[in-house]
């Protein structure tokens, strides 16, 4: 059975997911909601984000944390060890597909390969929801959000969406999405936080 699919992201009035600051704490804090099994993520959210993560305390693995799978298709993510050690996740699974370049010889992360020169997220999801993961969160508000949901994966979606206009793209312009309404909240600094079961 494929597991059940969140995204949660901090979004503007007019739909936009940068140029404003987000309360990080909170929106992690509000991520706990889902107990995910799986952390899902982009190699180009990774790759932003690799000099902070070489820089961070080593933790080491999070027992009781999910499992951080990243979609890395072309083999650009170099920073195993330390996001291993963050103290996040109880470990790290590289997603791969066919025609993905080689990796290092003393290479020691697990991975997963599907599909012949992307990395096929349904097949992946699949494979993960018969090795007894029960829920995946998406953690990317880019091409990796978008992508699942033009194949129908996501099943929740949750959204901060904070008081301000700041023109740029909008993060979702791939046509309708049918949502049902699931709860919403407002906070103090007049974030709404609302969340929707996606319609099929």
């Amino acid at each position: 059975m494929r597991p059940h699919v969140v995204a949660q992201l901090a979004v503007s009035l007019d739909g936009v997911t940068s140029g404003f600051d987000v309360d990080l704490a909170r929106f992690y804090a509000l991520a706990t909601l889902w107990q995910e099994d799986v952390t899902l993520i982009d190699a180009e959210t990774i790759l932003s984000q690799e000099y902070a993560v070489l820089a961070a305390p080593r933790r080491g693995p999070r027992a009781e944390g999910p499992l951080l799978a990243v979609v890395d298709g072309r083999a650009r993510v170099r920073s195993w060890d330390a996001l291993q050690e963050l103290g996040y996740w109880s470990g790290v699974l590289a997603l791969y597909a066919d025609l993905t370049p080689e990796r290092p010889p003393d290479s020691t992360t697990s991975e997963l390969i599907t599909g012949y020169d992307e990395v096929d997220l349904v097949e992946a999801l699949d494979i993960l929801g018969r090795r007894g993961v029960r829920t995946v969160r998406i953690d990317s508000s880019g091409a990796l959000l978008r992508s699942c949901l033009a194949l129908d994966l996501v099943d929740e979606l949750a959204l901060l969406v904070h008081p301000v206009l700041v023109g740029g793209e909008r993060w979702y312009d791939t046509g309708r999405l049918d949502l049902r309404h699931a709860g919403t909240e407002l906070f103090a600094d007049g974030v709404l936080w609302s969340r929707y079961c996606v319609s099929r």
